[in-house]
């Protein structure tokens, strides 16, 4: 369990994090390791935790989530991630050379 007191975080802030600890966990990560991740992300997007009322607080940022789908290269297989490492390559030697 994450350190700290999480009494001060809203409502919504709370339901975040559940959330993207849920998702951490269905990609694989341990209980643990999912949980400070998604407590992680919900400090980075809305700055830590609010207190309620109208006109509180500041806008969130919703770049690390965005982020998070696509960090990694995930989405291509080993052999393409490859051969676009060795085309790239080829490409510095050969204007090296030019």
């Amino acid at each position: 369990m994450p350190k700290g007191d999480k009494s001060s975080y809203t409502d919504k802030q709370k339901r975040k994090a559940e959330h993207i600890e849920e998702g951490y966990e269905d990609r694989g990560v341990a209980k643990d390791e999912a949980e400070r991740r998604a407590w992680a992300t919900v400090n980075k997007e809305s700055g830590g935790g609010n207190k309620s009322g109208s006109g509180r607080g500041k806008s969130e940022t919703h770049a690390s989530s965005r982020k998070g789908g696509r960090k990694g290269g995930a989405n291509q297989s080993h052999e393409k991630r490859s051969a676009a490492a060795k085309k790239g390559w080829e490409t510095r030697r050969k204007r090296a050379a030019g």
